[in-house]
């Protein structure tokens, strides 16, 4: 990721989303600034802070799934929210600051997994030789000289087997480590989800854990074992320590719905705890420290991405503080027939290439014909035009009705090559299109 120019971050982001040029622009020059962040003078890099944006658009053009696949480029912790869930402190609902320490928890599971595989050829060293032991049981050092040699013969032809693949069906008995810790949910005032998650975790220390014996395969046994292994070489420390550092300098927050806290009207009725919401998120983008499981983690170097369709109001509706916080505004484009053709047809994840894949496993060659593209586009277009526009995500319920009947007897037709032209599209579609009412059931 350090080497990529923000020309080859939107060229990777194109693999996968059909158009909004300028939002793919401002959020490449966002994550290369990062980089460029961590090249500069020590004393000038904290000084140096992050340029957050927020994207405004209407629904299904493409906003979470821009700062979603860039969070993947950037190998970043990232976590995507709803504004419309958060609260006002004094409220019954989600405390700001909850947003932070579920980044934390997730920064755990990246990095512990990321360390798991810097140790996974010792564990799978440690499982093969726990398996040779269940698979020749006995004690070399309890046999005599000449017993442990032809010992040793046997336990490294049973390697060699077990290396091949051919004791993969041998069912073996090991033990699993199972925790006895019962399942609670501890409630606590808001604003206090860090001290219910210790509650959970000293009560869990509190329950030894206990080992279960289970029979199962050789092949199955091989990567449980690994797995334990792997659990007990990595460094819990080591892992909270570089996940409190990974979050603090290359942490992602994504808040979508940012819209629905911002009113027009100030001080009158819900609007109190709308703007209140705001406030409360305000010193979280502008840096402050929060309490997590890790420690204290400061926010004041995390990249905030906002994003809202904002139809009932604007930008300038929310208060001006927070407005200041997010420098860089993104307009995204609409979507038509055109896009949805490309949409359709162009990306490493398309539509199409997802069905086409999901068909081939029941032996069925689907081909979908351009004409048939071209033609659900313009279904998707007229239905969105005609009831509520929900951009691009019309196009996974068109083409679900469409498949409907295929998918339902693919099984029974055996191998075969169905395709797909606009006259078929036309004769599944004919309704939705044509009856107004239906149309609006379809989301």
């Amino acid at each position: 990721m350090n080497n990529f120019t923000p020309r080859e971050i939107v060229s990777e982001l194109d693999r996968y989303i059909v158009g909004q040029n300028a939002a793919k622009r401002a959020v490449a020059v966002a994550l290369r600034n990062r980089w460029r962040r961590q090249q500069v003078p020590e004393e000038l890099r904290d000084e140096i802070a992050p340029k957050n944006i927020i994207m405004i658009g209407p629904t299904g053009v493409g906003k979470t799934e821009i700062a979603r696949r860039l969070a993947k480029l950037a190998q970043a912790p990232f976590i995507k929210v709803e504004a419309s869930k958060f609260t006002e402190v004094g409220y019954v609902g989600r405390d700001v600051e909850s947003m932070v320490r579920d980044l934390v928890d997730l920064a755990i599971i990246m990095i512990r997994e990321e360390e798991a595989g810097k140790v996974r050829l010792k564990a799978e060293d440690l499982a093969e030789e726990r398996i040779l032991d269940l698979l020749l049981p006995g004690e070399s050092a309890a046999l005599q000289t000449t017993e442990a040699e032809g010992r040793e013969t046997t336990r490294d032809k049973l390697r060699r087997k077990l290396r091949m693949g051919e004791l993969d069906n041998r069912l073996v008995e090991i033990d699993i480590q199972v925790s006895k810790a019962p399942n609670m949910e501890v409630f606590t005032p808001q604003g206090m989800e860090e001290l219910g998650s210790s509650f959970k975790e000293m009560f869990g220390n509190l329950f030894p854990k206990k080992s279960k014996r289970r029979r199962v395969p050789v092949s199955e046994a091989r990567e449980l074992l690994i797995e334990s292994e792997a659990e007990r070489l990595v460094d819990m420390d080591k892992v909270k320590t570089l996940a409190k550092e990974r979050v603090e300098q290359n942490g992602i927050i994504f808040i979508d719905e940012i819209d629905k806290i911002a009113s027009a009207e100030h001080g009158r009725g819900p609007d109190v705890s709308r703007e209140g919401v705001q406030r409360d998120i305000l010193p979280i983008v502008e840096g402050s420290t929060v309490n997590t499981k890790c420690g204290p983690v400061r926010t004041d170097h995390v990249l905030f991405i906002a994003a809202g369709a904002f139809h009932m109001s604007k930008p300038s509706d929310l208060i001006p503080e927070l407005q200041g916080r997010f420098p860089i505004r993104v307009e995204l484009e609409s979507l038509g027939e055109a896009e949805f053709v490309r949409i359709l047809s162009e990306p490493k994840n398309a539509l199409t290439r997802q069905y086409i894949a999901l068909m081939a496993t029941e032996g069925v060659e689907l081909i979908i014909a351009e004409d048939a593209v071209r033609e659900i586009a313009r279904t998707a277009q007229v239905v969105n035009e005609r009831t509520e526009n929900i951009g691009a995500r019309r196009l996974h319920t068109i083409l679900e009705k469409m498949l409907e009947d295929l998918s339902f007897r693919a099984p029974e037709l055996g191998t075969k090559q169905v395709t797909i032209d606009a006259a078929y599209v036309q004769d599944k579609l004919a309704d939705i299109v044509k009856d107004e009412d239906l149309s609006r059931y379809i989301l």
